[in-house]
């Protein structure tokens, strides 16, 4: 399985992997069997390219305003914007998401929800580029949860209407 190049087995490789607040600090769950860390990555990589294939053929296919991710929407984009008035949307810069200020600041954001959205940290393709398909060059690993908020915020200002076009150029 591939979104655009990036495939389980190249994970290890993809740009952003090793900044995710996904794979280190919200990981809470118990290992009941001991696996290998490369299999365990390996495993949340085909799960990450398998919902960023979902997640791109939906924006594709359907009015991205009109969706909606979670029961949270209203609560999560309203949580999110208050956070983050002035983050851009369209045109992530993924070193904003590598500073410590910037990771305790979406620890307490995530951990909010902890009790409320399903898989609130599992590890999660997000888009640098929202006018873009998943790439290797253009997608970094980050939590469910921030995936939510920020895809949310797309959908709702509109940054990724011009996705359905490309599907038809």
């Amino acid at each position: 399985m591939s979104v655009a190049g990036i495939t389980a087995e190249n994970a290890d490789n993809h740009p952003g992997q090793h900044h995710s607040q996904g794979f280190s600090y919200c990981n809470s769950q118990p290992l009941t069997d001991p696996v290998p860390s490369t299999d365990i990555e390996k495993q949340w990589a085909v799960k990450a390219l398998h919902h960023a294939e979902t997640y791109w053929k939906l924006i594709s296919a359907f009015d991205p305003r009109k969706l909606r991710l979670t029961k949270l929407d209203d609560e999560l984009y309203d949580d999110f914007r208050a956070n983050w008035p002035d983050m851009n949307v369209a045109e992530l810069d993924e070193n904003e998401f590598k500073t410590e200020s910037s990771k305790a600041k979406w620890r307490d954001f995530i951990m909010k929800y902890e009790k409320k959205v399903q898989d609130y940290n599992f590890g999660t393709l997000l888009r640098l580029h929202a006018a873009h398909d998943y790439a290797e060059d253009n997608a970094f690993f980050v939590t469910r949860l921030q995936f939510y908020a920020i895809e949310i915020a797309r959908n709702r200002e509109g940054a990724n209407d011009g996705i359905r076009n490309l599907q038809d150029a």
